[in-house]
């Protein structure tokens, strides 16, 4: 968990709702519902600026699937999606970015399989859609990394990639009996701490990824359809009936 998440918004929206200082119009993405690894997707960050020698709030399209600077290879991306929080400051392919690139991930929601019984004793997995209960983008604790592919000249746009990872909690009580993992998901009053890459002291920290009180997320159960990266539509968020269900071989 997670392994896949919706992500619809408008850029504009979303300069708008984080106060973010510069994007680039040109750098475009469509809207997703149905976000895999190693797809891209808008996430909000601060670098420091030459020009004004501050941090300036940036929105911009990364990788999912974090790549540490000392691999050798970008192909370990699809298997660092995620970064549990109880670990993040010490574990060596996160602990760097979790010092001083943070950034936050809007989405409309994520996706998440329950294991429940089936025919002949066979498990089966029933898809769900978690969302803020007030219906507002949830905006996921997330790092950032680059890495200097070296087999591509310096110059070439090609050079440096941009990737990141979700950080993951313990699943609050609502969600547990779906998965026991969940992303960890920032109020509003600290993205700028978040964000700071001034701010590196892992105690400081880790002193914001604390799990969301009970009742802030809603889960619904949705389409199977959702388990294949083929399908990618509004409607993979639409809520399905337990007689559906029933009538559907999974």
């Amino acid at each position: 968990m997670c392994g896949r998440f919706a992500a619809s918004s408008k850029p504009e929206d979303l300069v708008e709702l984080f106060d973010v200082e510069y994007w680039d119009p040109e750098e475009t993405l469509d809207p997703n519902w149905n976000v895999a690894p190693t797809n891209s997707a808008f996430v909000v960050l601060e670098r420091l600026s030459k020009e004004e020698a501050r941090p300036v709030r940036q929105l911009r399209a990364l990788r999912w699937g974090l790549v540490p600077q000392w691999s050798d290879s970008a192909g370990t991306a699809v298997k660092m999606i995620n970064a549990r929080s109880d670990t993040v400051h010490e574990k060596p392919a996160y602990r760097q970015a979790f010092a001083s690139r943070r950034c936050i991930l809007p989405v409309d929601g994520y996706y998440e399989w329950q294991t429940v019984p089936g025919e002949r004793g066979k498990a089966r997995k029933k898809p769900f859609f978690v969302s803020r209960a007030d219906g507002e983008p949830l905006a996921l604790a997330g790092l950032y990394e680059f890495w200097r592919d070296r087999a591509v000249p310096p110059q070439d746009p090609r050079a440096w990639l941009v990737t990141f990872a979700v950080v993951t909690t313990d699943a609050e009580e609502v969600l547990a009996p779906i998965h026991e993992r969940m992303p960890l998901f920032l109020d509003r009053d600290s993205w700028g701490e978040w964000l700071d890459p001034g701010s590196s002291d892992p105690d400081e920290l880790r002193r914001l990824l604390v799990p969301p009180a009970p009742g802030a997320l809603l889960a619904t159960p949705v389409s199977p359809a959702v388990g294949s990266i083929r399908n990618n539509g509004p409607e993979l968020k639409e809520s399905w009936t337990e007689a559906e269900y029933e009538t559907t071989l999974f």
